[in-house]
């Protein structure tokens, strides 16, 4: 339905007019340019350093899904900021853990937490994850033009299903391609070490306590091997964001929480640096 284009009170007729239960569907129809793939960008000479997000790991346990991200953002070989936050809740059963182009990668979280609030006020019920997962993937899709000149978000997107009553992870690429994975899942530039200590780790039956040590474990290792990913920093008291999703819905742990499992790692390497650290689970 066309939205007639004269003002009514204090908003304009298009906010009042039935439409799509879709936020971004409204904002391409009425104000495409505000969509951050159809920004035009400038022209430069040479390459532009631009803060980037790193490593972000997920875990499900049979209560839930685990997410976990570390704190570093770099610009080339510099250490852009030490603090960023990169996991963020989507709604009250999802969030999303961002690697990329850090500022278009909090932008794009914004507007997915909106085009979520959207569908639910104007429908009266919550999307389904699977389609949580959907509209995100068209998201990352509208900023393929972005990504080819080096631009780049790659979300990592982890939920409770309530149909489902199960934890639920899913990943992606570049073109929005979508691939749900199964027990845990890494993304960034520290992945493939993150990787390598969830696959060693990771059981089906994990508690939520030993899912919540497994992520942290994980990026410690990342962060071992990739430089881009910051560790734990005890001196500045800088911990990892780490959130669980359960039938509860969605809860960040506090700094108080995440040091405890923070020291714990790092008192056992300090006595096994080279050695297995399975234990901790």
């Amino acid at each position: 339905m066309e939205a007639n284009t004269r003002s009514t009170g204090h908003l304009p007729a298009a906010f009042l007019t039935p439409g799509s239960s879709s936020f971004m569907d409204f904002l391409a129809s009425h104000s495409p340019e505000l969509l951050p793939g159809n920004r035009p960008l400038p022209a430069v000479q040479g390459a532009v350093e631009i803060p980037h997000g790193t490593t972000i790991v997920a875990a499900s346990f049979p209560g839930g899904v685990v997410l976990a991200g570390d704190r570093r953002a770099t610009m080339g070989n510099v250490i852009a900021q030490r603090d960023i936050e990169k996991v963020f809740p989507a709604d009250e059963y999802s969030a999303v853990g961002i690697a990329g182009t850090a500022g278009l990668a909090v932008e794009m979280v914004k507007l997915f937490q909106l085009e979520l609030e959207h569908f639910e006020k104007v429908e009266g019920v919550q999307l389904s994850l699977e389609g949580k997962a959907n509209r995100l993937s068209t998201m990352i899709r509208g900023n393929l033009g972005m990504a080819m000149q080096g631009l780049a978000v790659v979300p990592l997107f982890a939920g409770w299903d309530v149909d489902r009553q199960k934890g639920r992870i899913f990943s992606y690429d570049v073109t929005g391609g979508r691939s749900e994975e199964r027990g845990f899942a890494a993304t960034g530039s520290g992945s493939v070490f993150a990787r390598g200590a969830l696959k060693k780790l990771f059981r089906e039956d994990l508690t939520e306590s030993q899912a919540l040590t497994l992520v942290v474990q994980a990026l410690y290792d990342a962060a071992d091997d990739d430089s881009a990913t910051g560790g734990p920093d005890l001196a500045r008291r800088i911990y990892p964001i780490v959130t669980v999703i359960t039938d509860e819905g969605f809860r960040k742990l506090t700094e108080a929480e995440c040091s405890e499992i923070v020291r714990a790692i790092h008192d056992r390497r300090l006595q096994e640096p080279d050695g297995p650290r399975a234990a901790l689970l």
